[in-house]
């Protein structure tokens, strides 16, 4: 191990509430613990983070126990889980960029041949999201339609590529298949990163694989713009629940954060005056919810919550159709906003 990882780990150790506070956000401090489900974000109190103690040797602040599964490891480790990265450079710079240090200047060296960007950063998403094509007539509009989305085809945030390299955790090969590519934007429109779902062959479902979705690139922040915004703005978790909401509402610009953990920290554009917060049904999006009130209150935004019938509000169009959706949905959109359900 370099000395420069050494020095980073001992960094995170310092920091590992804050660690803990952002990439398990469905966990909470108990004493000298951050306790969560698991490392996947779960709520629950089987994975254990200390909190205090040196940092490094036995008892270090940041390491870590599933009492579960027998899972233990440290802080880069819950990065690594949270964020999918798999390259150990690319880690580090996610760890150098939640600490706030800068990231080390590389020598200038001639080099034989060009160096390939990296996997996991914004380049390499650019590039993904350019080699796509829209979703019209593809596998991709075939599975949106199958959830009865029928709005998928006409944002410029979403798009198909056919052969898009897939690998389970613990595989040593990857596999080409088709996925729905999602462009994950910051607020000047730049693209900082890209969501993929895995499709089935005939696109009438997600890939039958254990890991149908994975995100790469900056996340943290930024979203999937939809639509743009205006003076109001909806933003919720999954990509299907906030098209749900287009089907039934197509007047309500509209965001996917696409994780609980990612709602809380969405940054608000200048001169928003509401904002809607759709919810799923489970305690880390109500929790997720919550703090991006907190935010939006403080920050002189009015904050009104969005609540499905069921699990998510996709659950709620497939059961009772866009009209009845339309209707759950006026009895929750402020007075002021309710033209828009018909926009």
């Amino acid at each position: 191990m370099s000395l420069e990882t050494e020095d980073l780990l001992r960094e995170l150790a310092r920091n590992a509430e804050s660690v803990c506070r952002h990439y398990l956000p469905a966990g909470r401090r108990e004493g000298s613990y951050w306790i969560v489900g698991d490392l996947q974000n779960n709520p629950g109190r089987s994975l254990f983070v200390r909190l205090t103690g040196p940092t490094s040797g036995p008892g270090a602040a940041g390491k870590f126990t599933d009492g579960a599964t027998g899972e233990h490891g440290d802080l880069l480790d819950i990065i690594r889980a949270r964020t999918g990265i798999s390259r150990f450079p690319d880690l580090l710079t996610e760890a150098r960029a939640h600490l706030g240090r800068p990231q080390p200047v590389l020598p200038d060296v001639p080099t034989p041949r060009k160096a390939k960007d990296p996997g996991g950063t914004p380049a390499a998403a650019s590039r993904l999201f350019a080699a796509s094509v829209p979703v019209p007539g593809t596998l991709a509009d075939t599975y949106l339609r199958s959830r009865g989305l029928t709005q998928g085809g006409f944002t410029s945030a979403l798009r198909f590529h056919p052969k898009c390299w897939h690998r389970e955790e613990g595989q040593t090969r990857s596999i080409p298949r088709p996925a729905l590519i999602a462009a994950v934007t910051d607020g000047a429109g730049g693209l900082q990163g890209v969501h993929r779902t895995w499709l089935a062959p005939d696109g009438k479902g997600k890939a039958a694989v254990k890991t149908q979705r994975r995100a790469m690139g900056h996340l943290l922040g930024n979203a999937v713009r939809l639509t743009p915004h205006d003076e109001i703005l909806v933003v919720g978790e999954g990509i299907e629940t906030m098209l749900s909401l287009r089907e039934a509402a197509p007047g309500l610009p509209a965001w996917a954060a696409l994780s609980s953990g990612h709602l809380g920290a969405v940054m608000l554009p200048e001169g928003l005056q509401r904002l809607y917060i759709a919810i799923d049904h489970d305690p880390a999006g109500q929790r997720a919810a919550e703090r991006l009130s907190a935010r939006a209150i403080e920050a002189g935004i009015a904050c009104h919550v969005l609540e499905p019938l069921l699990g998510d509000f996709n659950d709620d169009l497939r059961a009772h159709g866009k009209v009845a959706l339309r209707e759950h949905l006026a009895g929750q959109i402020g007075r002021e906003d309710l033209r828009r359900l018909l926009a």
